[in-house]
């Protein structure tokens, strides 16, 4: 054996062995958002889990109680464990209404039967026991406007006016005013009480409650929502009577709180640039007592913090994206108020809000389609795929971006399929099963899109045709 070799070999033996380092992984491609957005119509785990969580763990979210409250801390815990960042509640103080015990509604004479109803918002307690009086009934609110001052006293108005199905939800603005400003009417009539047909468009035993208004100067009565079958009987029941008096006995007893705290809570995308204004996404996140705000408003805060999440996963974006879930939007709009005050001085690169249910978006409008028609087409473009037409209205952004609306700035609407929206919209009926898994994803894979294409728009500041104030829709919930 050669000795030199022996030696070599065992001066090998002895020396460490260098271990070959293995390449690093190669890391997974960053998606496009046109991927993201379209992975979303097929799969999105995030807004299924905020409106199951918010409505399972908390339920309904009626305005500056301590429901509300919870539900604030409950959003903030989400947002901070998905990674947004500068996460908040901000407080501030509102007038608090509360429903008080359900209200009954009887017909005394001359068909005695209980009806059920709903107090709205704003009104006056009977007492625990009751009035009974006389039932004057109008077709609508315009022939309740045409009663005599005074023709009223000792009675109880009851207005009826049927509310229809439409897609885009229109038929809102022609009911709403029986419930928004009827009972301030009567009551400046001399009415003791008011009754209406539920603006709705089921034929469920379920009462629609929602907010209304007296004038200044005009104290506030009573007021309640029949279901619409039994607002129905009651026109029949002035038809059988042939001018024989109905008399009702009602219960309503709702309580004025004085002021307690309400808060908004707001998180962020952070954005490559900070310094640029910021994409404002917005919802509401109380809702009234009867259901558990599953639509209304759960699940558009559902679908913006879904997109907003999305929009980071194909990388991150240039310009912040901030969520809103504001509160106390169904008693007044408190919540977008109080942003607008706090925040008015920092501006707003464009706004949008979710809050119309959970149904497929099939309509996108912006407020900047003649000052800014290439960012508009651009949209328009994008979103056909998902079944999007382009609109031509000028949009009026929702009840929760008074902010931008204050600014003059940009604003967009994504039009939901409102068909079925007010069968639910303010009654016992909006819950989580109402809402179709497949049509939410539809929404947020639409809201990925368009987010991430704002998001990623380099203008300094996007421009729109000003908007004065909320459509008349968003003026009372």
């Amino acid at each position: 054996m050669n000795r030199t070799m022996t030696a070599l070999a065992a001066l090998s033996l002895s020396l460490p062995v260098q271990a070959k380092t293995p390449p690093a992984p190669a890391l997974p491609p960053v998606p496009s958002l046109e991927q993201v957005a379209d992975n979303a119509l097929k799969s999105d785990v995030n807004a299924w889990d905020f409106v199951e969580g918010i409505t399972t763990e908390v339920g309904q979210r009626q305005a500056g109680t301590e429901a509300e409250a919870r539900g604030r801390a409950w959003a903030v815990q989400w947002l901070k464990e998905r990674g947004f960042q500068n996460v908040a509640d901000e407080p501030y103080m509102m007038p608090t209404w509360v429903p008080g015990e359900p209200g009954t509604a009887e017909i005394v004479s001359p068909f005695p039967q209980s009806f059920a109803i709903a107090p709205l918002g704003d009104t006056a307690s009977t007492g625990p026991e009751g009035i009974t009086a006389e039932v004057v009934m109008f077709a609508s609110v315009a022939e309740l406007q045409a009663a005599p001052e005074g023709s009223l006293k000792g009675r109880i108005a009851f207005v009826s006016n049927d509310m229809t199905r439409t897609q885009d939800g229109s038929q809102y603005g022609f009911a709403g005013p029986t419930r928004w400003v009827a009972a301030g009417i009567a009551a400046k009539k001399g009415a003791l009480a008011t009754v209406i047909k539920s603006v709705g468009t089921d034929d469920h035993r379920n009462p629609h409650t929602g907010g209304t208004s007296f004038p200044e100067g005009v104290t506030p009565t009573p007021a309640g929502a029949l279901s619409n079958p039994d607002a129905a009987n009651l026109e029949r029941m002035f038809a059988r009577a042939k001018g024989k008096p109905i008399t009702m006995k009602l219960v309503l007893t709702p309580q004025f709180l004085g002021e307690t705290q309400s808060g908004n809570v707001v998180g962020e995308i952070v954005g490559r640039n900070p310094a640029l204004p910021p994409v404002l996404l917005a919802c509401h996140l109380d809702s009234w007592w009867l259901g558990t705000g599953a639509i209304d408003d759960g699940a558009g805060c559902a679908i913006i913090a879904g997109a907003a999440l999305n929009v980071a996963k194909a990388g991150q974006p240039l310009r912040t994206i901030r969520v809103l879930f504001a509160g106390a939007e169904e008693t007044g709009l408190w919540g977008s108020k109080a942003y607008s005050k706090a925040h008015l001085a920092e501006p707003i690169a464009v706004g949008l809000e979710s809050d119309f249910g959970a149904d497929r978006i099939w309509r996108f409008d912006s407020n900047f389609r003649t000052t800014n028609p290439e960012l508009h087409k651009k949209i328009a473009l994008a979103v056909a795929r998902f079944g999007v037409s382009a609109g031509t209205d000028v949009a009026g952004g929702g009840a929760d971006l008074n902010i931008v609306r204050d600014q003059k700035g940009a604003l967009v609407d994504l039009q939901q399929d409102g068909t079925r929206y007010f069968d639910l919209h303010h009654t016992p009926d909006d819950t989580l099963d109402k809402i179709d898994p497949a049509q939410l994803r539809q929404n947020v894979a639409v809201w990925t899109q368009v987010v991430g294409i704002l998001a990623n728009e380099g203008t300094a500041i996007l421009t729109g045709t000003p908007v004065p104030s909320a459509p008349a829709i968003m003026k009372s919930r």
